[in-house]
């Protein structure tokens, strides 16, 4: 029981001293799995089924309620034991004593009374039957051998007959629970012994079992150095992944902004470039498409001026399409628009340095952190290795150095020793059991031998009873039968007052353990008058801590020690064994932990190698923002952007002119009318639709380089400011977050000593020495040997044996009376015919 002691407080010591050093915030360590304590089954069942004479059992305990029906009177009997009867001549005469006294008369009145009957059955039956055998040879109380003639004599026989066989009957009833009883008792006496052997076996198992439970314990202990060993060996994608997690709630986000505008560089180099394309596009495209444009309108016009047109048909149409020539020409005017060559060269400058390349060397500067943390702990985590080790090899010898072998060594001497005891003392008992067993057949052959003569004279009487027969002429059958109801009578008187003092001295005795031991002890209301205070030994409170531990102020009880090893809990739980050891006087292991927290607490890792963006890279970020885009005027592009190309749409205007050309007769201006409408497609599919195309891209490079233009001083500035500060937190503040996370680290590590704790704690409480087999043997000797085998039987004894005694007295009045007529008469009644005829 040391060792499950010296490992509970060794690792609480170990937990509490490095959690000295811990912050608030606690991570939930992983679970481990410590398996199961080996523990083997008992064979033992402390339950007893008495079988079917468990109903002759409950009738007893309902006459016993009937005699008994106070409650288990706890404060008279701590009161009587607390007293000193005898230790004066005048201690009977106190009034405390006196008051007790009829207080202990008022529960016991029940047993009191039953047992002045029995004593007056006792005392005069006998006197009795003395006085009427005496009377008898009188020939006075039936004993003269005359019969007077009586009109109801059949009437009174066969009543007499029909009362004496119910006594009769009830009188072998009872006989034969006494009997059933008796084998009983005697059969469960023989069957003890297996029981025994049981017991013994089970608190055998129970010894033997510990030391294997003990070292299950104490190997368990290299489960939680083995987990702690890993954490320890993985500290880079532990510790370090938990620091990288940290600082990168502000490194990350400043690299992906350093990164984001990397390629913002990239994308405004590729805008301005689109940018200047399509300028130079677009305005050598406006021109070719402004002379097309003219050469169109003339040729119309030059068409219109035909003679065809003044004619009246095509007047009208030809004036409208006349007066529309003034649409053919081209709407936005790109030849203004500034140039962003310069704004390119810059940003060509800018991006001769790789700024993303720059920037992924900080990522990959920062990732390397668990490389890092993992090579500047080496040696503090070896040291903490070694102290792992260290605690491991301490508990492993501490056990050795315990004398628990040798405890559960004498422990296993003395059981065997009591074993052999109660194995060559068993035949002993079983001898005097037979003795028992045949003094308590004699008294029901004695009982036996009475109903067997009432029987057989009720028997004899019956068959040879002739009613024609006057009564000094009766039969020999019907004499006999007579005779054999006298020697009944006989034997009653000679062997009642035996039989009554038998079921007197029963069952005073098994009446009143079965109150004052049996059902206490099923309600536990027995261990409660033993864990009375001072009652057991007026110089202590608790008798059981007092004898075992010889401190009387610990609060263990006989109850709760009971009910402890009734659930099966652990035998070190159940007795309090942790006032037994004292821990600290065999180990002290408090300059490990402390060293332990001391290397925690100046574990210091540099990370100041670690370079975010260099300081080309940030030059280069803030010639990006003064590379002037933020100069170029964007409303002039977006103002011709916005128009379309020609003031209109040359497919609607060809469409709309060839219509107009079918109003007109047939001829040469139709076909020449449309002739030109087809020429008009045709620059609108070569010329303005491509125009339109480089619009469309230019039109989305202005408008990201507006994007990008605005307040790009500002935004460079936040990105260097932003890889600054992170830089800065790498530099200075690094070493408070890494001591955070290392107090988390060692946290996660110590969680797993704290379930080990746990695990021991519930184990040893539970699972280890589980003391059932001590419960077994207690309810073993009281529930079942001495209440549910002895007292059920020896009260069921008297019970049938009481019952039959008492049956014997009407017994022998109905067999007096009957045995008058079926005995032969020396005289009868005579009576004359002449004078019955005068």
């Amino acid at each position: 029981m040391a060792v499950e002691l010296c490992l509970l407080l060794l690792l609480l010591f170990c937990g509490s001293t490095v959690s000295e050093v811990q912050p608030i915030y606690k991570p939930p360590p992983g679970t481990l799995d410590f398996g199961f304590v080996p523990s083997k089954t008992y064979d033992t069942g402390a339950y007893h089924e008495p079988g079917p004479i468990g109903i002759l059992f409950k009738i007893v305990h309902a006459f016993l309620y009937l005699v008994q029906p106070n409650p288990f009177p706890q404060d008279l009997i701590r009161k009587v034991a607390q007293q000193k009867f005898g230790n004066t001549q005048g201690d009977y005469q106190k009034p405390e004593n006196v008051v007790l006294t009829l207080q202990a008369i008022y529960y016991e009145i029940g047993f009191i009374v039953s047992a002045a009957l029995g004593l007056l059955f006792i005392l005069l039956l006998p006197l009795v039957g003395l006085c009427f055998c005496m009377c008898r040879c009188c020939d006075n109380c039936g004993g003269e051998m005359h019969q007077r003639q009586k009109k109801n004599a059949d009437c009174q026989r066969s009543c007499f007959a029909t009362f004496l066989f119910v006594a009769s009957l009830i009188i072998s009833i009872g006989v034969l629970c006494a009997y059933a009883a008796n084998q009983h008792l005697t059969s469960q006496v023989r069957g003890a012994k297996k029981l025994v052997n049981s017991n013994f076996k089970d608190l055998k198992v129970f010894l033997n079992d510990t030391p294997a439970q003990i070292d299950y314990l104490v190997s368990q202990y290299n489960t939680t150095k083995d987990k702690a060993l890993s954490d320890l060996n993985n500290v880079g994608p532990l510790l370090g992944s938990r620091v990288q997690e940290q600082l990168g709630k502000e490194v990350r986000p400043a690299l992906d902004a350093a990164l984001t505008m990397a390629g913002a560089i990239r994308e405004t180099k590729e805008a301005l470039e689109n940018v200047s394309v399509s300028v130079e596009v677009l305005q050598e495209g406006t021109e070719r498409l402004h002379a097309n444009l003219t050469d169109v309108k003339m040729h119309l016009s030059n068409t219109l001026n035909d003679s065809a047109c003044s004619a009246a048909q095509a007047a009208s149409t030809c004036n409208i399409i006349r007066n529309s020539l003034n649409q053919l020409n081209i709407n936005a005017n790109f030849s203004g628009l500034p140039g962003v060559s310069s704004q390119l060269a810059k940003v060509n400058d800018v991006l001769k340095i790789d700024l993303s390349s720059l920037v992924q060397k900080g990522y990959a500067a920062f990732n390397d952190t668990p490389d890092l943390v993992v090579n500047q702990t080496k040696n503090i985590l070896s040291d903490i290795k070694n102290v792992l080790e260290s605690i491991g090899s301490n508990i492993s010898s501490f056990t050795k150095t315990l004398p628990v072998q040798k405890i559960l060594a004498d422990l296993t001497i003395y059981l065997t020793q009591s074993e052999a005891y109660v194995q060559d003392y068993f035949p002993l008992v079983e001898q005097y059991d037979f003795y028992r067993w045949l003094g308590c057949l004699i008294l029901c052959c004695m009982v036996v031998l009475i109903v067997v003569f009432y029987y057989l004279g009720l028997l004899c009487g019956t068959c040879g009873y002739d009613k024609h027969a006057s009564p000094t002429t009766r039969g020999c059958i019907s004499n006999t039968g007579g005779n054999f109801l006298m020697a009944g009578v006989g034997f009653s008187f000679l062997f009642s007052w035996v039989l009554m003092i038998v079921v007197v001295l029963t069952f005073v005795t098994g009446g009143n353990v079965e109150k004052l031991v049996c059902e206490p002890f099923e309600d536990k209301t027995l261990f409660k008058v033993l864990d009375t205070p001072y009652l057991l030994n007026q110089q202590w409170k608790n008798y059981l801590s007092g004898m075992l531990f010889k401190n009387p102020n610990i609060n263990l009880t006989f109850e709760k020690v009971y009910s402890d090893c009734k659930e099966n809990k652990g035998i070190y739980t159940s007795l309090h064994l942790e006032h037994l050891f004292n821990i600290n006087e065999f180990l002290n292991i408090s300059m490990y932990t402390e060293d332990v927290a001391l290397r925690i607490e100046h574990i210091q890792i540099n990370l100041s190698k670690i370079i975010l963006l260099d300081e080309i890279g940030k030059e280069n970020l803030l010639n990006f923002s003064s590379s002037g885009i933020d100069g170029i005027n964007f409303g002039a592009y977006l103002t011709e952007i916005n128009k379309s190309v020609t003031k209109v749409d040359l497919l609607s205007f060809a469409n709309d002119l060839e219509a107009r050309a079918d109003q007109l007769p047939k001829g040469a201006l139709e076909n020449a009318l449309k002739g030109h409408a087809n020429n008009i497609r045709m620059i609108h599919n070569q010329q303005v639709v491509p125009l339109e195309q480089a619009m469309s891209t230019l039109n989305q490079s202005i408008r990201l380089l507006k994007r990008t233009s605005s307040e790009l001083m500002v935004k460079v500035k936040n990105v260097v400011s932003a890889v600054n500060a992170a830089q800065l937190l790498i530099n200075n503040n690094a070493s408070l977050v890494i001591v955070q996370e290392t107090k988390k680290y060692m946290d996660t590590i110590v969680g797993y000593f704290e379930q080990y704790i746990d695990w021991v704690k519930e184990s040893i409480a539970m699972e280890v020495a589980a003391c059932k087999p001590i419960a077994n043997v207690i309810d073993t000797a009281v529930d079942i040997f001495l209440c549910s085998y002895v007292t059920d039987s020896v009260n069921t004894f008297w019970f049938g044996l009481g019952g039959s005694s008492i049956f014997l007295i009407p017994a022998i009045i109905f067999a007096v009376k009957l045995s008058k007529y079926y005995r032969r008469m020396d005289t009868e009644d005579v009576y004359d015919d002449s004078v019955e005829q005068w």
